[in-house]
């Protein structure tokens, strides 16, 4: 083989595998998230970039207060929320905003607004693979309070929103509290 072949398959395979290894990323590790919207206001904003870690639950449950990011339809885009509650346990809302969780009064400092039960009309019992979820704008966010959104199976849940890459000033790691 001359020389100019063999630069051109060497390149080829060095471009094969960068594809490959950036498909194996985006697959397996991480992925780019946008957020859409106000719900999780002041966490996180309109148009904020995130990296979500697609490894962590491969070994652990999610937890509590983690952000976690899973596809909605038919929309076909992809919601950030607060885990509120765990599988099995009862999640209640009260008519003052209070929430409960398996009758104990969750203690929280990130919410903003006043959390309304929205379409809750009773305490909702996860189930052993259903997670509830809450936007930290509690005015505006489509969450589990809805039929539309409802618990989260384990089963959809992409991964966790694990760091904020823009805009470049809040850049730092996404904590679960």
């Amino acid at each position: 083989m001359n020389e100019k072949v063999r630069a051109i398959l060497s390149n080829i395979l060095y471009i094969a595998f960068v594809l490959l290894l950036s498909f194996l990323i985006v697959r397996y590790v991480g992925q780019r998230t946008e957020v859409i919207g106000s719900s999780m206001v002041p966490t996180l904003k309109d148009g904020n970039q995130l990296i979500t870690d697609k490894i962590t639950y491969r070994f652990r449950e999610p937890e509590r207060f983690e952000i976690i990011v899973f596809p909605h339809e038919p929309e076909h885009e992809y919601y950030i929320k607060r885990i509120i509650g765990l599988p099995g346990e009862t999640v209640e809302i009260g008519s003052d905003g209070t929430i409960y969780i398996d009758g104990e009064v969750l203690e929280e400092d990130y919410g903003y607004g006043q959390t309304r039960p929205q379409e809750l009309t009773a305490p909702v019992v996860l189930g052993e693979n259903e997670y509830f979820v809450l936007g930290d704008n509690r005015e505006v966010s489509l969450d589990s309070r809805y039929s539309d959104v409802g618990n989260i199976p384990r089963s959809i849940i992409i991964g966790r929103a694990w760091l904020q890459i823009y805009p470049f000033r809040e850049f730092g790691v996404l904590t679960g509290k």
